[in-house]
């Protein structure tokens, strides 16, 4: 059994009953996670999570009534919703990355992600991580290599409001490095990363990493041929 202070509630929503399963018998063995739900639809996931209120919901894109993007928007305008969302799909489907990151997920994983992987992102996306599998980074990027913005005052402004450290910190986050790792190319201690980034999230009102990678890219910040 695990412990309910310390246990992170996962809900698990795909129109496959075997998937459903399989992601259960998956998880439940590990003393952290604990599956508080399935849901089928898009509009049962919504209401599970109302209900639930989970900590983690595993989404499948492509589900009956109400897909998982949609449903994904629907949660995050959930009052005082603190679940966090992770697409799971398959890779021809990776074309919806983008939608799926700007209606409020965390993470976006292919269902062939090794167990250990899946395990450790469910963890990493409750702690506040962001999660993208590198096909799904990839895709992503290329996509950002066709929409070059044009200037934008607003958004000069509020890098403005950056440090000069703030701003490098953006742009090692947009090219995928963790804590640990930005800590290293700054020879610092890795909370001090971790105020960096929460301080860069309070002043561009981003919501979490994922939506700093997405900010950076959008407004050209960082080339996609920085990527590591």
């Amino acid at each position: 059994m695990s412990d309910p202070e310390m246990s992170i509630a996962v809900l698990i929503a795909d129109d496959q009953a075997l998937v459903r399963c399989g992601f259960r018998l998956l998880l439940e063995i590990e003393p952290d996670l604990e599956i508080v739900g399935e849901a089928t639809d898009g509009l049962d996931v919504v209401q599970q999570v109302r209900r639930l209120r989970p900590d983690i919901v595993l989404m499948d894109v492509r589900m009956p009534r109400v897909d998982g993007i949609e449903a994904t928007r629907r949660i995050m305008s959930l009052p005082q919703c603190a679940s966090r969302v992770v697409m799971l799909t398959t890779f021809d489907l990776d074309d919806y990355v983008y939608e799926a990151l700007r209606a409020g997920a965390s993470g976006f994983l292919l269902k062939d992600v090794e167990p250990a992987i899946l395990i450790a992102g469910i963890r990493a996306v409750h702690a506040g991580e962001s999660l993208l599998a590198p096909q799904v980074t990839k895709r992503m990027i290329e996509t950002f290599l066709t929409r070059r913005p044009a200037p934008d005052r607003a958004v000069a402004a509020q890098l403005a409001t950056l440090t000069t450290r703030e701003r490098e910190t953006l742009d090692l986050v947009a090219q995928g490095l963790s804590n640990a790792e930005i800590a290293r190319t700054f020879v610092v201690a890795e909370t001090t990363v971790k105020t960096h980034v929460a301080r860069v999230l309070l002043k561009l009102d981003l919501r979490d990493r994922v939506h700093a990678v997405i900010y950076a890219y959008e407004h050209g910040l960082v080339a996609p041929r920085e990527l590591r």
